[in-house]
């Protein structure tokens, strides 16, 4: 049976990030009890030249809400951030899993076959709903909730892969 479009986004989008609202939780009870500034958290980044941590977090629902509403009105743009602390970044990815979880099987199934198209300044890049979802969002969306674990992984957050992959759809 094929994979359908709605347990390819929606499914895998929702797996991740109900997993990150628990490390996120992790990394908090971490730096409460060890003393650890959550404003440096936010702030931290794993090298200088990289996005930090709000970044990493703001762009898992970018990544996953944001391709959603993508696929809904056929366009993609880069995402503009204001500056939020530990707490916002965990409200932000809770509402993102409560309105990823609201979506409709059937009106996300009737996207499959679509047009996205990805504009970034002058530039328009278009895809096909599916090749977006694989080629574009699903790898952003796994690299910067990967990149947000690792941080806090970096922080001494007791983490480990389970707490990231959360609860697999396994069964036949």
């Amino acid at each position: 049976m094929p994979t359908s479009f709605y347990d390819l986004t929606i499914g895998s989008y929702v797996q991740i990030v109900e997993a990150i609202g628990g490390v996120l939780q992790k990394g908090a009870d971490h730096c409460a009890k060890e003393g650890i500034d959550l404003a440096e958290i936010v702030e931290t980044r794993l090298v200088g030249n990289m996005a930090n941590f709000h970044f990493q977090v703001t762009s898992i629902t970018h990544h996953s809400l944001g391709a959603v509403n993508a696929y809904k009105s056929g366009e993609f743009r880069p995402p503009s951030y204001e500056d939020c602390d530990y707490a916002a970044l965990q409200a932000m990815t809770q509402a993102t899993l409560d309105e990823l979880k609201a979506q409709s099987r059937d009106e996300i199934e009737s996207l499959a076959g679509g047009k996205v198209v990805f504009k970034m300044g002058g530039n328009e890049i278009p895809f096909t709903a599916e090749n977006f979802a694989l080629s574009f969002s699903l790898p952003n969306f796994y690299f910067h909730a990967t990149t947000a674990y690792d941080i806090l992984r970096m922080k001494g957050a007791p983490i480990g892969k389970l707490d990231f992959l959360g609860a697999m759809r396994a069964g036949a």
